[in-house]
């Protein structure tokens, strides 16, 4: 069988799950849309459902599949229903769900539920995406709150730019929530991956992990709590064959690594079809048995290779951590152009190994 795998570290998805529940103070949502950023949204789900305080997910196919799989925990649709026929669905696998559109709060005056809905009412504070205005969310919040089938209201907003510690965005949106809640009842929720680790003032009854859980540092630099995440996901794959190649000779599509000294050549059994990077730069580091080592030419849809020369023991059969402990996510993805939200949500065709 094709050697390339993703190791699933489920102890470390817990280890993060108690650290943003830590530093929320509260109670804590684990983000597990995208089946869980890739990572597996029934698998990490049963891991954490001993502690979680509730999970949330982007449709009602993603909230269903987990309701099928046992999940009993509660579940957010994120976005909220996308017509209004899934109310029913709504109140019949007693899901959670926000409603930040005027049609989405028709649609829920409108239905005669069969039992007590919990809603989280959406503020558009500044990002604008999804969300009220400040006046159409207090009127919308009081006429949520006279609905017979609501018992109970969650007051949330989303923060667009608290991955930048240098902008006042986050305070002015969060000041914005402040006010516009004033006197409202119901529970608070503000802080995504990056409030939690890089803004400790601005707090919420609920706040709302994603990329943290995964191990990946949302904020552009280290500090002492990032360095508390455990990577979740270590992608391996294996040498399939190997090559030297002299002075002058190309090495894959494009001939973007031209070799300076003779150099052995290492096939890797893993390539952008699975979720690497295309264009990965050479040197881009990675491991091989465990050493450093570094990406040379162009990723192709199902292979990449690397530098042997310096691996006098490596060959077919050995190991190539592409991403995990090292480089990291978040070391990875900027050298790659592209975020460390996107690379495990790409991963494909790759078979995930559970670790507890």
């Amino acid at each position: 069988m094709r050697p390339a795998r993703a190791l699933i570290d489920l102890g470390a998805l817990r280890s993060n799950y108690r650290l943003a529940r830590e530093l929320g103070g509260g109670k804590a949502l684990a983000i597990i849309k995208a089946d869980a950023y890739g990572h597996g949204a029934v698998r990490c789900a049963q891991a954490l459902e001993g502690e979680a305080d509730g999970f949330g997910v982007a449709t009602i196919e993603e909230a269903l599949e987990l309701r099928q799989a046992g999940i009993r925990a509660p579940i957010l649709l994120l976005e909220g229903i996308f017509e209004p026929s899934e109310m029913a669905l709504v109140a019949e696998h007693d899901l959670w769900f926000s409603v930040g559109s005027p049609w989405q709060l028709e649609a829920l005056a409108a239905f005669d539920s069969p039992r007590p809905l919990t809603v989280w009412l959406k503020l558009d504070s500044g990002m604008h995406r999804l969300g009220l205005d400040v006046a159409g969310f207090r009127a919308a919040h009081a006429r949520v709150s006279a609905l017979p089938q609501v018992a109970r209201i969650v007051l949330m907003t989303h923060l667009a730019r608290a991955d930048e510690l240098d902008s006042e965005r986050t305070h002015e949106q969060a000041a914005t929530f402040v006010e516009a809640i004033e006197g409202l009842q119901g529970e608070t929720s503000v802080c995504n991956s990056p409030a939690l680790l890089g803004w400790p003032d601005v707090c919420s009854d609920w706040v709302r992990p994603g990329l943290m859980l995964y191990g990946a540092n949302p904020l552009p630099d280290n500090s002492e709590l990032t360095a508390r995440l455990r990577p979740v996901m270590t992608m391996q794959s294996k040498v399939i064959a190997e090559r030297w190649i002299e002075a002058g000779e190309p090495v894959g599509y494009g001939a973007r690594f031209v070799a300076k000294a003779r150099t052995r050549v290492g096939v890797v059994a893993l390539g952008y079809a699975d979720g690497y990077p295309q264009f990965a730069p050479n040197g881009t580091p990675v491991l091989i048995d465990g050493q450093p080592g570094g990406l040379i030419g162009r990723v192709s849809m199902d292979m990449l290779t690397v530098d042997l020369t310096a691996h006098a023991h490596a060959g077919v059969g050995s190991v190539v951590e592409l991403w995990g402990t090292a480089p990291t996510l978040s070391e990875l993805a900027p050298r790659c152009g592209v975020s460390a939200y996107q690379l495990p949500c790409g991963v494909k065709r790759v078979a995930r190994v559970y670790q507890d």
